[in-house]
Formats: structure tokens, C-alpha cells, sequence
């Protein structure tokens, strides 16, 4: 079974919608390219009480998580010292990433001042994500994995992380899905047929999208489908069509 894939993006500018969100559809992108698909989305502001409970909880269970924002050392920043307080450990300063910070400071003139080498203080026990763009790491621990908030450098770090280590993921459940434009049927009449069908066949989601029209109410259509692993898919399609029909539903587009 494929670990699921979670991906927790932070900040404050984003909830208030200062600045949009681009983590979620790049990202998405990046894991379906290796087979690989998101099995959930969080946001949160800059809270470190909040922060630290989602972090707590996410920890406990077995999912690798991609974290995006708030590693830095400027007060709003609270990631570290959340993911530190949820596992219990202490924060201190890799040293790789020590000498990181202390060459790319020289890099750009200036001295590597206590506060920027906060950016290298890491919960005990934590590895370093390498950042192509300036060389500040982000850090794993636990399938966890915290990069920085800027598009241009979490989404190299990202990938370098799929492709080191978990790689063994890669298109390791081949997935399809089947859909089909339903009319003259409502969605509680077709719901007892939806249920039916994921109990026959296990790993199999059934799925159901009105498609309103405001401007004509009595257009009324539903996309009705099923999605999951390959084998089982043409199957249970077959069975949620003859289903469909016999309920009286006429099928204007199965998808063939």
C-alpha cells in the first residue's frame, strides 16, 4: 500500500489573500508525474499553538508529509519550533547546516549574525533538504519534510526529496478512472447504487458532480463515475452503468 501524500501550506498572507496559493497545483503536478497522488491539503495560518497540534497528530500517524513556509528566523515564522514542540525534542544547530549559512552569508557580504543562523537550528534528529537557490537547507524528520514558503525553492526540494527517497513510490498502483453524463435522475435515487458499488468492489470510489444550469433549472445533469486501481475500474463502471439505467437514468456521454 502506497503511503498517502500530505501537503500542509502556511502563512498568514495566504488565508487573508494577500498573496494566492501556488503550492497546491504545482505539487499535485510534481507527484502525479512519479504515479503518485495527494491525499490531502491543509492550511494554516502563522500560529505556533496550531501549528504544533496539526503537526502533533500528523506525526502520529504513518503519511509523509510535504510541508511549504515559515522556516525562516523572522517572528512570524513558527515551523521549527512547532514541529520541534510536537515531537518533544529540542531545537539545535545542524552543523551542515551551520556551515551552509556561514558560507552563503560570506556569499552575498554579510556576517552570519546568531539570527540567520536560526535558520539552521532543526528538531533533534532532523536531516537537511538541499535548496538549489541559495543553499539554506529545509530539513525531514519522521517523513516529514519542511522547505521554505518561496515557490522557486520548495518545489526543487520537493522533488529532490520524492526522487531520494521515495522512489520505491513510483507508479507502484497503477490507477484509471471512468465517468459518464447522467440524466433524468437524481443523486439520492442513484446514492443506494453508489454504495453498492464500493462495497463490491474494495479500493473503488464512486463518484457524483451536479452540473447545474442557472439559467435553465430544469437542465439538470449529473457526471457519475468511478475511480481506483485499474484492474477493478472497467468493472465496476460497467456495473454503476447497467445500474444506472435500470434506475431509469439516461446516459448521455460514457466516456467511449
Amino acid at each position: 500500500m502506497t503511503s498517502s501524500l500530505g501537503l500542509l501550506i502556511i502563512g498568514d498572507e495566504i488565508l487573508s489573500g494577500k498573496r494566492q496559493d501556488k503550492h497546491f497545483a504545482r505539487v499535485r503536478e510534481i507527484v502525479a508525474a512519479r504515479g503518485l497522488k495527494l491525499a490531502r491539503v491543509t492550511y494554516l495560518g502563522d500560529d505556533r499553538t496550531r501549528l504544533t497540534a496539526f503537526l502533533r497528530d500528523s506525526f502520529a500517524g504513518d503519511g509523509i508529509l510535504f510541508s511549504c513556509g515559515g522556516i525562516g528566523a523572522t517572528p512570524d515564522d513558527h515551523t521549527r519550533q512547532a514541529a520541534a514542540a510536537a515531537l518533544g525534542v529540542p531545537l539545535l544547530l545542524h552543523p551542515e547546516a551551520e556551515a551552509l549559512i556561514t558560507g552563503r552569508s560570506l556569499e552575498v557580504g554579510l556576517p552570519a549574525t546568531p539570527g540567520r543562523l536560526q535558520m539552521g537550528e532543526f528538531p533533534q534528529g532532523s536531516a537537511l533538504i538541499p535548496n538549489p537557490v541559495n543553499h539554506i537547507p529545509g530539513f525531514s524528520i519522521r517523513r516529514h519534510h519542511f522547505v521554505p514558503g518561496f515557490p522557486e525553492m520548495a518545489w526543487p526540494m520537493i522533488e529532490w526529496v520524492l526522487d531520494t527517497h521515495y522512489r520505491d513510490l513510483f507508479h507502484s498502483q497503477v490507477e484509471a478512472e471512468r465517468a459518464m453524463i447522467v440524466r433524468g435522475q437524481a443523486e439520492a435515487t442513484l446514492t443506494p447504487l453508489m454504495l453498492e458499488i464500493e462495497r463490491e468492489y474494495p479500493g473503488i470510489k464512486v463518484f457524483s458532480l451536479p452540473i447545474l444550469n442557472l439559467q435553465q433549472p430544469d437542465d439538470y445533469k449529473i457526471e457519475l463515475g468511478v475511480k481506483g486501481a485499474a484492474t477493478s475500474v472497467e468493472a465496476a463502471f460497467g456495473c454503476l452503468r447497467d445500474g444506472t439505467v435500470a434506475l431509469g437514468g439516461h446516459i448521455e456521454d460514457d466516456g467511449r
